[in-house]
């Protein structure tokens, strides 16, 4: 536990080095592909404020944004630091834990084997995973749930991954498939499966499992080879960092009540890496982004990946997703329904494409603007939550921050490549 008396002093210095240096080294000349250069440097510069402001603000130790158009780097943003108690700042090399985007890469290499003819969407996911016909289904047979369910959260598993830690000497995550196996004889399917959208993390990992069967690889091997290799991502990777990139891995930290605590470093999630294990530089995230978009020049070793028309088959909408509650102060109500793993938006009246990830005190987006090709990623490495009892306009934290950068960039910033300004 860190207080925050114990470390304004050198937080402050060091935050502000990195401030200056983050702002004149990681900013693009502006010869971007913007109609109006002049319009869009003004447009980042608020950005660049309003951004620094609200990390401080939010109480962030340290993050990283990235804008990409038509294949091209916009703007890039580092804030703070990656390791507090080392005063190493984040940089291009500052290694993130993506969490929940991880899904995305399971999603897509689903795909590849349904591309292959090894798997339909529509089999029934106990076709692979046959230990699942141990769950309890009040609402049929446990063979109507299809790989299409659990790619749609909509199979009717419930949320939580491993609700059953409730102690640090246990491991973060269960580490083989054995022991998730054995809850499955009281784990039950909570609605109708297709009924409706309930994000899912279990139902993620029965996919991961028959991505190993299938291609009779490890889960990581697999998409190291069949992804990440391909696309040329070095420095990405699963759960424990390598040795030689562990210089560059963030910690991550809560901020609860005003203390500082930091969170458990490298965790290892286990049997559950198909569902949050992925990690990667801003810089290697870039490269996925670009084959996300699609890359005319690229064409040829993108659809070697994976078919262009199968990943915007991903990209469509199959489920609608009901609101939880109104809107957030900071944020505009938004439409959203569940694609193929992929969310798909509608903000100020265009749609995006994207995912968030959330844990162990990362947090994480990416969204997408198809239409014209344009798309920002975000990271911090702190998992900020408002005083308890403060009023709406000053309870501030990761959450609203990562809202208000999103609509901030939505209505100042994307405008400007599609044609609307």
């Amino acid at each position: 536990m860190i207080k925050d008396a114990d470390i304004r002093t050198r937080k402050r210095l060091a935050l502000g080095l990195v401030f200056l240096a983050g702002w004149l080294c990681a900013r693009p000349a502006f010869s971007s592909p913007s109609r109006d250069p002049a319009g869009l440097k003004k447009a980042l510069d608020g950005f660049h404020a309003f951004y620094a402001e609200g990390m401080a603000k939010a109480g962030i130790v340290g993050g990283s944004i990235l804008i990409l158009h038509d294949n091209q780097l916009v703007d890039k943003v580092h804030f703070g630091l990656a390791d507090l108690e080392k005063s190493r700042p984040a940089d291009d090399h500052t290694i993130y834990h993506w969490a929940s985007i991880t899904k995305t890469l399971t999603g897509i290499a689903i795909m590849q084997l349904r591309d292959r003819g090894l798997l339909r969407l529509d089999d029934p996911i106990v076709k692979y995973v046959p230990e699942l016909r141990q769950v309890h289904d009040p609402f049929g047979d446990i063979s109507e749930v299809t790989i299409r369910h659990l790619l749609t959260h909509s199979a009717g598993f419930r949320s939580a991954t491993w609700p059953w830690r409730d102690a640090d000497w246990q491991p973060f995550e269960p580490r083989r498939w054995e022991p998730l196996a054995a809850m499955l004889p009281y784990t039950q399917i909570e609605f109708k499966p297709g009924s409706r959208q309930s994000y899912s993390n279990p139902g993620i990992i029965f996919l991961g499992r028959t991505i190993e069967l299938l291609t009779g690889d490890d889960f990581e091997v697999a998409i190291d080879k069949n992804i990440l290799r391909p696309l040329d991502m070095r420095e990405s990777y699963f759960d424990a960092t390598p040795y030689h990139l562990l210089k560059n891995r963030a910690r991550s930290y809560s901020r609860e009540g005003g203390v500082l605590t930091p969170a458990p470093f490298d965790a290892d999630t286990g049997i559950t890496v198909s569902n949050g294990g992925f990690n990667a530089p801003l810089a290697d995230f870039a490269k996925y982004l670009d084959f996300l978009m699609g890359n005319p020049a690229k064409q040829d070793a993108y659809e070697g990946i994976l078919k262009r028309s199968s990943l915007e088959e991903m990209f469509q909408p199959v489920i609608r997703i009901e609101p939880e509650s109104p809107a957030a102060a900071g944020a505009e109500p938004a439409e959203a329904s569940q694609g193929l793993i992929f969310f798909v938006e509608r903000h100020f009246g265009t749609t995006y494409i994207g995912h968030s990830g959330h844990q162990n005190a990362f947090v994480s987006h990416f969204y997408l603007q198809p239409a014209s090709r344009t798309a920002y990623v975000v990271a911090y490495n702190t998992y900020a939550t408002p005083k308890e009892g403060a009023p709406a306009e000053t309870a501030f934290g990761t959450d609203r921050l990562d809202r208000e950068i999103r609509s901030y960039l939505f209505k100042n910033v994307f405008p400007l490549f599609d044609g609307k300004r």
